[in-house]
C-alpha cells in the first residue's frame, strides 16, 4: 500500500511553513508523495525537492491545481481516500480497518476551510482527537498509527546528509549512504 498526501488550499505567503511541514512530514513518516492545490508555489516545490536530494529517498511532491479532478480519479481507479478532520471516527478505532485494506491511499489535510464534498468522497473520516490543533500533528499521528511505528526505521537511500543519533550534540555524515 502506497500512502500519498492532498494539502489542500495552500496560500503563498500566509501558508508556507505549515505547508512545507506537511511535506516534511509525511516524507519522514512514510508516504510516497503529496499532491499540494490552491495557488502554486514553485519556490516550495522545489525547496520540498531540495530536501529529498539531500537528504534522500523517492518521495516526490506535485502541484494539482484542482484537487477535485484529482480525488475522482483516485476513486475511479479503485484507491481509498482518508481525510483527516475533527469531526470523524476516532484514529485508535479506525485506523486497522484502513491497514488492513491493500489499496493506495490519499491522504487529506486542510486548508483554511474544508469543502463539505471532501468529507462525502473520503472513505475515511478520521478525527484525532476532537479538538481543534494543528493538520501537521495530526497528519504525523495518523501515519504513525498507520504505519505502526515503522517509519522510525525507514531508510531514505541516497541521501548525502544523515543524521547519526547521539545523547548530546551533533553527528552528521556528509556524502552519499547506501
Amino acid at each position: 500500500m502506497k500512502v500519498n498526501v492532498l494539502r489542500l488550499d495552500h496560500r503563498i505567503g500566509r501558508d508556507a511553513r505549515i505547508t512545507t511541514h506537511v511535506c516534511l512530514t509525511s516524507r519522514a513518516f512514510g508516504a510516497s508523495k503529496v499532491f499540494l492545490s490552491g495557488e502554486e508555489d514553485k519556490h516550495l516545490t522545489e525547496s520540498v525537492r531540495n530536501v529529498v536530494e539531500r537528504w534522500g529517498g523517492d518521495f516526490e511532491v506535485e502541484y494539482r491545481k484542482n484537487w477535485e479532478k484529482l480525488l475522482e480519479e483516485w476513486k475511479n481507479s479503485g484507491k481509498e481516500i482518508v481525510h483527516l478532520t475533527m469531526y470523524g471516527e476516532p484514529v485508535q478505532e479506525v485506523t486497522t480497518k484502513i491497514r488492513e485494506s491493500p489499496k493506495d491511499k490519499i491522504v487529506v489535510v486542510g486548508g483554511a476551510k474544508v469543502p463539505t464534498e471532501v468529507y462525502k468522497e473520503a472513505d475515511w473520516n478520521v478525527s484525532v482527537t476532537t479538538q481543534p490543533h494543528s493538520e501537521v500533528a495530526a497528519l504525523a499521528i495518523f501515519l504513525h498509527t498507520l504505519f505502526e511505528g515503522k517509519e522510525y526505521d525507514l531508510d531514505f537511500k541516497g541521501e548525502k546528509l544523515k543524521v547519526l543519533p547521539t545523547a548530546h550534540g551533533k553527528r552528521v555524515l556528509t556524502g552519499k549512504h547506501e
